[in-house]
């Protein structure tokens, strides 16, 4: 079976306060962020070096239940296929379980399959369980951490 990447982990914050953590992208994933990444339509552009580029929709916006990003192009250079996120959907499922927040992550498109899994998989559990789970619990996220997983993964500037 092949399976879209999700992670998933539980907070004591507020659904409204894990959402806004979600939507400061700079705070966990990258301060090489150009746009805005808080407003519904919204496009914002992504870049790391030479290594990987992506440019993201944000096609839904719904206060402390959801957001959705579209990848409308992206373009990696350690893969074959450099643009194998483009059309697929980055989904964060916000949900209260009695005094605690779910944060559902799921990269709809990123599968088993695609040849950048592993590094990406690497990569997202280390800005969603690691920099975001940070961001909400602590208002301190650990952005730009991609020397150190390009560095694990051998990955180099074209």
């Amino acid at each position: 079976m092949d399976q879209n990447y999700t992670a998933t982990f539980m907070v004591d914050r507020t659904p409204e306060e894990v959402f806004a953590a979600i939507n400061n992208v700079r705070g966990w994933w990258s301060e090489n962020i150009q746009g805005d990444t808080d407003e519904l339509g919204s496009v914002f552009y992504y870049e790391f070096r030479d290594i990987h580029r992506g440019t993201f929709n944000i096609t839904e916006f719904v206060p402390g239940k959801k957001v959705v990003w579209h990848v409308l192009q992206n373009y990696f250079n350690f893969v074959k296929d450099t643009t194998e996120w483009t059309g697929t959907d980055i989904v964060f499922e916000i949900t209260a379980k009695s005094d605690k927040t779910e944060v559902r992550f799921t990269h709809v498109g990123l599968k088993p399959s695609e040849e950048c899994f592993d590094v990406c998989s690497d990569a997202w559990g280390i800005y969603i369980k690691g920099s975001l789970r940070s961001l909400i619990t602590t208002g301190v996220g650990q952005p730009n951490q991609n020397e150190d997983i390009a560095q694990k993964h051998g990955i180099e500037n074209a």
